[in-house]
């Protein structure tokens, strides 16, 4: 019968008045799963196996919690773009039509080599046409909008300065949205079956009509009012979820951004910053078709369309991702064009340019990368100037990579080489030169290094500002 009165002796670990009890819970115990935790958010399930931003460098898998972590990894996974660029072209002058390459990139690549011996005068001018094509918000108008921004002004200013940066930036990407849309509506149009594409490739038609006429609200209009529904009504008829779907995901993010940048939207927001007493005294006189030429009629304007090399470049990396020129150089531009898109990522804090060139009989390939701001978080005195920061790396031809880290603050100048080996017994020398170049430039040379490379220099090493990214909001949704 049941022990009821529990008279015999308890046998150990069955004893039921024990074994119910309540135990406190250690939250060290590695045994115990989801324990409440008032700091951060827990799952419902008992897993913790998350990844944490502390294995950032450690772990080799794709971050899928967080955009910000996702961008560090790609910073150290790609490749150095001067050493696929050198690979790719130096070996190539007077490149010709060979096994596994089609003329049409030969020849793009032989044009793109075509560009690269340059005199003084000519490197000046590609070097400074690649700072105003690299800078949009250049020029009297955005320095009065940036002072204004950082003068401590109340936020609604500062929300508005954003909101007609914002349509600018769409305003002055017309063109190219303008491309995007018809690519992706083609893409959606080779996606369907023939009997619904035919009536969409008439109304691309129309719509590139549209545009060369530019008629912006017009074509807003068959956007939304035809197009849209028309790929509403396919969708719902043929629940396609593939393909097609993605691309009018992209196709609606375009369609907001051309709506976003047009002429009225951006007057409007112009006209609403001139009403606040700070900007009035300065910009309330600008009448409307002034304002617009002024920003139209901008150095970044000109000197993106004057970029040859960039235009060559994204025309020569076109045909090679489509596969024309075969796999090795398939691979090199899809690492140029992964380099360049995480050097244009909007948690990059500093701005990046490329300069190749020929100088004399030898090829360079030189990234650059340059913050005009590089000890913001410094308290500074009234009237010092800011450090500027610029990272070189260069692979010059038969001698190898370079390193560069140079400080400028006024005319007070900080310089670092790390070269390779066999230029490394030179370095004495190379130190006074340097001096020599700086002194007669009317720079004061307050430390100038030259030394080996031990390793390649990393861009967080000498921009650490990149990793102020953690402390803001860092999830993906």
């Amino acid at each position: 019968m049941a022990n009821l009165l529990g008279v015999t002796n308890p046998v150990p670990g069955h004893d039921s008045t024990t074994t119910n009890r309540s135990l406190p819970v250690s939250p060290n115990d590695t045994h115990i799963q989801n324990i409440p935790d008032p700091t951060r958010v827990g799952r419902a399930d008992a897993r913790t196996d998350r990844q944490d931003t502390a294995d950032t460098a450690s772990s080799n898998r794709l971050r899928y919690d967080s955009n910000f972590q996702s961008f560090l990894q790609r910073l150290r996974e790609n490749p150095e773009m001067v050493t696929t660029l050198s690979r790719l072209l130096m070996s190539r002058q007077g490149i010709e039509a060979s096994s596994g390459m089609e003329e049409g990139i030969a020849t793009e690549l032989a044009e793109l080599i075509e560009l690269f011996p340059m005199d003084e005068s000519e490197l000046l001018n590609f070097f400074t046409g690649q700072l105003k094509a690299g800078n949009r918000f250049g020029g009297a108008l955005f320095n009065i909008l940036r002072d204004a921004y950082f003068a401590g002004q109340p936020q609604s200013i500062k929300n508005d300065i954003l909101q007609f940066l914002k349509r600018y930036s769409d305003y002055s990407s017309t063109h190219h949205i303008e491309g995007n849309i018809l690519r992706s509506l083609q893409d959606i149009a080779d996606a369907i079956p023939g009997r619904w594409a035919a009536a969409l490739r008439e109304m691309i038609a129309k719509l590139q009509a549209g545009m060369t006429a530019g008629d912006r609200a017009g074509n807003l209009k068959l956007l939304q009012d035809e197009i849209f529904p028309y790929m509403a009504k396919y969708t719902e008829q043929t629940h396609d979820m593939g393909l097609s779907r993605g691309l009018l995901t992209m196709l609606a993010l375009d369609t907001s951004r051309y709506e976003n940048g047009s002429p009225k939207a951006v007057m409007q927001t112009f006209e609403q910053l001139t009403g606040y007493t700070v900007l009035k005294e300065k910009l309330g006189g600008l009448e409307r078709e002034t304002m617009l030429r002024l920003l139209v009629d901008t150095d970044f304007h000109k000197a993106a369309a004057a970029d040859r090399f960039a235009d060559k470049l994204a025309s020569a990396a076109s045909r090679a991702l489509r596969g024309e020129g075969g796999t090795e150089i398939e691979s090199a531009f899809r690492e140029i064009v992964s380099a360049m898109l995480v050097n244009e990522s909007v948690y990059m804090p500093v701005s990046h340019y490329l300069l190749p060139m020929q100088w004399g009989d030898k090829m360079m390939f030189s990234e650059l990368w340059v913050d005009p701001d590089a000890e913001n978080g410094r308290e500074q005195q009234d009237g010092e100037p800011n450090t500027i920061r610029f990272l070189f790396k260069m692979d010059i031809q038969t001698l190898g990579m370079f390193d560069m880290v140079l400080s400028c603050q006024g005319e007070a100048v900080k310089l670092q080489v790390y070269c390779p080996e066999k230029i490394a017994p030179f370095s004495r020398q190379i130190e006074q030169s340097i001096s020599g170049i700086l002194t007669q430039n009317g720079l004061k040379a307050e430390a100038v290094q030259v030394s080996k490379m031990e390793r390649p220099l990393t861009i967080s090493e000498v921009f650490p500002k990149i990793f102020e990214g953690k402390s803001g909001i860092n999830v993906k949704i």
